[in-house]
């Protein structure tokens, strides 16, 4: 239990300060709503409704034969699929199975691909039908063994099933067979062939590990998050006291977000599951395919990040839709403007307030209260059983005092492990149990905490995490750059930017265009420099190093002077 602190007097009194944890693994949770809500409607998908029975069963099917493939407890599966029926059954199927989950963005390259596989030792791999070529090109370098090939028709109604192919012809240029061997399994044989009978493994919810979810880091190397059972379950029974007015089986929950990052994973799947929800899954952001879904299927609940909020704000069709349906809303992954949080809720029946989180922390610390009190700008106040302070960067063990400016730290059950195979990055980052940020705030007088900076260089664009020095090291290894640097800049609706700064090797020629289409092979989409600038030198220390903030501070001034005064 947590001790009492200041902000527990915001508390209303549904929200208890500590909260029960079962003693139970992730999965329990999908089985015990499953008997709960058997006919009640799971899943939503272009048409295509699952039940809460099917959904488990089909869960316990894919069990069945990842065991049937020699995977045993603490294996990794990999699972590269958009918000889809698949994700879910994948993901509560290889919980189940005894496996470990290892979350992979579909949005990877090659390279980044195989630098996940090989690091977390991935045996097994769900991915869809357009994504061969891309696991198969790696695959031989990394210890997997099986892939297991789906499509978006597996899961659409007639007809659509019979079109979608048309459509991703159309689409990517690719007609897609994928045959069937040993090690290349289809996904809708096993949905077909396998029985729902799977080896129960018996697990530790404290100790064993669920999910490794992979984050940048200042290596430039992506870090596996260790998250255990306990630390997903005690995220998502914190999300649902927060939302204390979620009436279970009844709720309508809008995912859009992906669930493979870990915020639509929680605050949108593992919250849903433990409420006996009904999901309504959309494979990527369209501003007005969500307003159309929102319009004809009313969701209640809609997490999101501020470029979705922006994005259907903006959208010129706005006013032809009705929202009203939606009555809370937690914004994450990046700062929610002011303006955005007061149109969006006029355009709506709800509350839509702003959180704080990170991978490390299975990711939700803080949020403001959905039906109580709010401060705009501030990321709210610690939630059930998690203690923050705010520390003297000198010393790192003092504390500041309330309105002073050091690192956050937060405590909780639901703060990682570790790393995966790091145990100096786990050293740095983990003291006494507490979570180092790297996230530069303060507290005031009333307990509400705020974020000013980050320690670390990282760039949030549209709610996505990018990591200067990874970009950096795509950019040196072009043969016409001789140093490059990377910094977020401001952008009205991404919040941030990738602005690339470069200087050119004396004999050699780049364009712009070209440096662009170099960076699309060999970097995921979101992370790929939108602005780039050619220079003669980079500003540096006596002893060489790139003074990046420097560059950052320019930007700051130079968008300050652009924009157009209120």
């Amino acid at each position: 239990m947590v001790e009492e602190r200041r902000w527990h007097q915001h508390y209303p009194k549904e929200i208890p300060t500590s909260l029960h944890y079962d003693e139970k693994p992730l999965h329990h949770f999908l089985e015990d709503t499953a008997l709960r809500y058997k006919e009640k409607k799971a899943l939503y998908f272009m048409g295509k409704e699952l039940t809460y029975e099917e959904l488990c069963q089909s869960a316990k099917k894919f069990a069945n034969y990842l065991q049937g493939l020699g995977v045993v407890k603490g294996d990794r599966v990999a699972i590269m699929l958009p918000n889809s029926p698949q994700a879910v059954i994948g993901y509560y199927g290889a919980l189940m199975a005894g496996a470990v989950v290892v979350q992979t963005n579909p949005l990877y390259t090659e390279r980044e691909l195989e630098y996940q596989m090989k690091d977390s030792g991935s045996r097994v791999i769900v991915c869809l039908d357009i994504l061969v070529p891309r696991v198969t090109s790696v695959k031989g370098n990394t210890s997997l063994e099986h892939m297991i090939v789906t499509g978006i028709k597996d899961y659409l109604p007639f007809p659509k099933n019979l079109i979608y192919p048309f459509i991703q012809k159309k689409q990517y240029n690719m007609v897609v067979k994928v045959e069937e061997s040993s090690n290349t399994h289809l996904w809708t044989s096993i949905m077909a062939k396998a029985e729902a009978a799977y080896q129960k493994v018996a697990v530790d919810p404290v100790e064993d590990i669920a999910l490794l979810q992979y984050t940048g880091g200042t290596t430039g190397f992506p870090k596996g998050v260790i998250l255990t059972h306990r630390n997903l379950v005690a995220n998502a029974k914190m999300c649902e006291a927060w939302i204390y007015k979620m009436k279970k089986g009844e709720e309508v929950v809008l995912g859009v977000l992906p669930f493979f990052h870990v915020y639509g994973m929680t605050a949108v799947m593992n919250i849903s599951i433990f409420n006996g929800a009904k999901m309504i899954l959309l494979p990527k952001f369209n501003a007005g395919e969500v307003l159309k879904t929102i319009h004809k299927l009313k969701p209640t609940l809609f997490p999101g990040a501020p470029t979705i909020y922006i994005g259907l704000l903006n959208h010129p069709d706005l006013q032809k839709y009705d929202l009203s349906s939606v009555q809370a809303c937690i914004s994450g992954s990046a700062p929610l403007p002011v303006e955005v949080q007061e149109k969006f809720e006029k355009v709506t029946s709800g509350r839509l307030v702003e959180g704080y989180g990170l991978t490390e922390s299975s990711p939700v610390t803080h949020a403001n209260l959905v039906y109580g009190n709010r401060i705009s700008g501030s990321i709210g106040i610690p939630w059930p059983d998690t203690d923050a302070k705010i520390l003297n960067m000198e010393t790192y063990e003092d504390e500041v005092k309330a309105g002073e400016v050091g690192e956050l730290a937060v405590k909780g059950p639901q703060v990682m492990k570790g790393y995966w195979n790091k145990p100096e990055d786990t050293e740095n980052t983990l003291k006494d149990g507490w979570l180092l940020t790297g996230d530069l705030g303060y507290m005031d007088e009333n307990g509400y905490f705020y974020i000013v900076d980050r320690k670390k260089d990282m760039i949030i664009a549209g709610g996505y995490n990018i990591y200067p020095r990874e970009v950096e090291e795509v950019l040196y290894e072009h043969e016409a750059v001789l140093e490059a640097v990377v910094a977020g800049v401001p952008d009205p609706y991404r919040g941030e930017t990738v602005k690339a700064y470069v200087v050119i090797k004396e004999g050699y020629a780049v364009t712009e265009e070209e440096l662009n289409a170099y960076c699309r092979e060999n970097l995921a989409a979101y992370k790929v420099p939108r602005i780039y600038d050619f220079r003669d030198e980079l500003p540096k220390t006596a002893v060489g190093k790139i003074l990046r903030r420097q560059l950052i501070d320019e930007e700051k001034s130079k968008y300050k002077t652009e924009s157009p005064t209120s």
